[in-house]
């Protein structure tokens, strides 16, 4: 049940409460709270909870938390403490007196943030935002656009480790099943322990040791399943659902493993690189340093400043795909209500269908001129340069991103709530922006 805070009715004698004329109206925090539509806010919060039982916490203090959480890049416990201790955190979550006792539990934060998921986090983005082009703090300018990974939160894969998480997870559950009923089974725990550990400690591991390790996990984890697979038969229906899943999963894991240990190669459709965050899949993006990497894809956009996610992907897409373009093009035009004066993107973006588009929207695009080379010095040429440099705001964005606002590190696990991390993060970064804007 969500009973919604008076917020209209004026406070009697202001003077005698403790943040009555004591707050500083220049404080950085009371300029990001007047950016944001409270009241629309709380009208689509209220629409998660039921007409009956305890009451929910207020809009106005989930939001803030969660905000504040992507704006100083906090751990949810860090943030409940703080809350505690600053009086301006306070007055940006909605109170109205100095609060001293802790306001709730930050497991209770993670599990109001699951309930509301991904839904209400583009609900909170398309208000915010509506605000802020209203106030003409975002104004549509020309269109940028790139594509990045956001790495999860995940130790670098290796097909030894990977089925080693898998071995110790089974081992776990047998011998849980086991304290219950008593039955005798030999999971060569040690031994695989033992395996394991020999070649984890080996620095420089050859092409036959590695095989040879990875030949002795595959059997050990090709007992073990056949053994949770029949222990699990003793369990409730629930509960034995419930390993079933994950036991598949394992089973997955390992058809995938004996295949490329067969095929002799390291490459496989759909592979999977965590037994934890099993949605997780290796995205090449050939960068000097960083060949590889893990975590979702993201097609974004960059309009005077402020960075809008387009597309989000577990699976590896073309950023410079027609129906991506269109996309991207479609989010300005309901954004701004008009059509960019401008398309700038990498050399990626200069295909003749992308070429067709622009000029089927009359946008001009900021592409390689086709045909013979024009003379140095044409106005298209130096207007092309210059677009090619204001690309580098992106990227530019897209550091500040992963070095400040956790975009280098999704830490919330889960398909959908990867993208609630990546969507709070820059809409975190966007209203730090905005804030340097008035």
């Amino acid at each position: 049940m969500y009973i919604a805070k008076d917020r209209k009715t004026q406070l009697l004698f202001k003077e005698l409460f403790p943040f009555g004329g004591q707050l500083k109206e220049t404080n950085r925090w009371l300029k990001i709270k007047e950016l944001l539509p409270w009241e629309e806010l709380e009208e689509k919060y209220k629409n998660y909870f039921s007409h009956t039982g305890r009451p929910a916490k207020d809009a106005q203090l989930i939001i803030g938390l969660m905000l504040l959480k992507h704006m100083t890049a906090k751990s949810d416990e860090e943030i409940n403490l703080e809350l505690q201790e600053n009086i301006y955190w306070q007055a940006f979550c909605g109170l109205e007196h100095f609060e001293t006792e802790r306001l709730l539990d930050s497991s209770s934060l993670a599990k109001l943030r699951k309930r509301l998921g991904l839904k209400f986090i583009k609900e909170l983005e398309e208000e915010t935002y509506k605000v802020l082009i209203a106030k003409k703090i975002i104004k549509g300018k020309g269109l940028l656009v790139d594509a990045t990974v956001f790495p999860e939160n995940i130790k670098f894969p290796n097909d030894v480790g990977l089925l080693n998480d898998v071995r110790e997870w089974l081992i776990k559950q047998i011998k849980e099943i086991v304290k219950e009923t008593g039955e005798k089974v030999r999971t060569y725990c040690r031994k695989a322990r033992k395996v394991y550990l020999n070649f984890a400690k080996n620095k420089r591991k050859s092409k036959k040791a590695i095989k040879k390790a990875k030949k002795q996990m595959l059997q050990f984890v090709g007992r073990n399943i056949k053994q949770a697979e029949k222990m699990i038969l003793t369990l409730d229906e629930e509960l034995r659902e419930e390993l079933r899943k994950k036991i598949e999963l394992a089973k997955e894991i390992l058809n995938q493993q004996t295949e490329m240990y067969r095929e002799k190669t390291n490459r496989i459709k759909g592979r999977i690189v965590s037994f934890n965050r099993e949605y997780v899949r290796p995205i090449k993006r050939g960068k000097s340093g960083k060949p590889v990497e893990f975590g979702p894809k993201g097609a974004l956009s960059y309009v005077g400043g402020f960075l809008f996610l387009n597309r989000f992907s577990h699976e590896n897409f073309s950023e410079a795909k027609e129906d991506v373009v269109r996309d991207q093009l479609k989010n300005y035009e309901e954004k701004f209500k008009k059509k960019p004066p401008s398309f700038t993107g990498d050399k990626l973006y200069g295909t003749l269908k992308n070429r067709e588009i622009m000029k089927e929207e009359k946008i001009r695009g900021s592409f390689v001129a086709l045909g013979k080379k024009a003379k140095k010095g044409s106005s298209y040429n130096q207007w092309f340069k210059k677009k090619q440099k204001e690309r580098n705001r992106i990227e530019g964005a897209f550091g500040n991103g992963k070095e400040h606002y956790g975009l280098e590190n999704i830490l919330y696990r889960g398909r959908e709530m990867s993208e609630v991390w990546v969507r709070t993060c820059i809409l975190g970064m966007n209203l730090k922006t905005a804030l340097a804007k008035i």
